[in-house]
């Protein structure tokens, strides 16, 4: 093996990607617009809810929960008639509007159980199912603490403070750019080198490298070195000018530790895509199987769902997949400042891991060599 050989064919691969238009648009928008989106979009989460309040009783109690309904969660409820209720939510203006009925804080003080009506646009159906929990927590203490104080009940001696740590806002915005980042690392590094195997194959260029004195181990480790470089680049440029700069998302620990993960973690997922290229025959072949690796990869990882939360058997499968281990150290470095001495197990089984998918996919790729030989 010589290094110049693998220096100079991975050059190549590099102003192979230069020409593809196609390819620098999905690099360019996987590691921009697509992680800004989801960073933004939040759709989980009730964010600004329009709320539209009729206020029938006009008392001290119900100028409280009016006053109670504020951003982030909802915007500042705008007050109107009974009669405009319907025709606000028919034509979408509101997603909830609440009827505060007359001599409600009457009622209240009397110890009756007065009925408050919530309409809920349920078309917003997230928002919907969400929201209305909302507001009937806001109601219910706003109700409590109003009677509590008119009736000079004690205070309960015990009260929780709670104190967020790593996110203090919890905001999604901070867990969403993070893990989109993550994601399009798995995806684009897969993506690139499976491709840019499938291309020299339609291209016609393998018969080139076969009758150069190359050998396989030397064309596979130049498309790594190649494509991993072009993905650790765009994940710096992300990290710092995307995440950091214009989502002002606070990184707790050392990005030096984050992108030296980032490159083991590429000497894996490489070795996949190597792998898938060998397997496709073409460039739509490639797609399919890319749809059924990346989904399990994406969901199974513990960054969608918590790998507490899944079946036992489920998560001890996915300890074989190098994104599991990966999620977790990004995870700890990014959101909650760990070091060295608390990542290097997940650094030790990414590498062992990447290893074991490099001699498949070397052993893969020598077969396929020798057939078309």
């Amino acid at each position: 093996m010589r290094a110049a050989n693998i220096w100079h064919l991975g050059i190549k691969e590099l102003r192979s990607l230069v020409r593809d238009r196609g390819m620098l648009v999905l690099i360019l928008y996987a590691f921009t617009f697509a992680i800004y989106s989801a960073a933004t979009a939040m759709p989980e989460t009730l964010h600004n809810a329009a709320i539209a309040i009729v206020d029938e009783d006009g008392s001290p109690l119900s100028q409280r929960i009016v006053d109670a309904f504020q951003p982030p969660y909802f915007r500042p409820p705008d007050l109107i008639a009974a009669d405009r209720m319907d025709t606000r939510l028919d034509t979408g203006r509101d997603t909830f509007a609440l009827d505060i009925p007359p001599d409600f804080q009457r009622d209240v003080m009397a110890g009756r159980v007065p009925a408050m009506q919530l309409n809920v646009d349920a078309t917003q159906v997230r928002q919907a199912f969400t929201g209305a929990g909302y507001i009937q927590n806001i109601v219910n203490d706003e109700v409590t603490d109003f009677v509590r104080r008119r009736q000079n009940e004690p205070v309960l001696p015990v009260g929780l403070v709670l104190r967020a740590r790593f996110n203090p806002q919890l905001s999604e915005k901070w867990f969403g750019a993070v893990m989109e980042l993550i994601n399009n690392i798995t995806m684009l590094s897969i993506v690139l080198t499976g491709a840019a195997l499938i291309r020299e194959r339609e291209h016609g260029t393998v018969e080139h490298l076969l009758v150069m004195p190359v050998t396989p181990l030397e064309i596979m480790l130049s498309k790594v070195w190649s494509m991993a470089l072009v993905v650790l680049a765009a994940t710096a440029v992300s990290l710092f000018v995307v995440i950091r700069g214009l989502l002002a998302v606070p990184v707790h620990g050392s990005t030096l530790l984050f992108l030296s993960a980032v490159a083991l973690h590429l000497f894996a997922t490489t070795s996949m895509g190597i792998f898938l290229g060998t397997v496709a025959r073409s460039m739509p072949q490639f797609g399919l199987l890319l749809i059924l690796l990346l989904l399990p990869l994406d969901i199974l990882s513990g960054g969608m769902t918590p790998r507490e939360s899944m079946p036992t058997a489920v998560a001890d499968i996915m300890l074989a997949a190098p994104t599991t281990h990966f999620v977790a150290l990004a995870q700890a470095v990014l959101y909650r400042g760990a070091g060295l001495a608390t990542v290097w197990p997940q650094l030790a089984a990414i590498l062992a891991i990447g290893s074991v998918l490099f001699a498949a996919s070397l052993l893969r790729f020598r077969r396929t060599i020798a057939t078309m030989a």
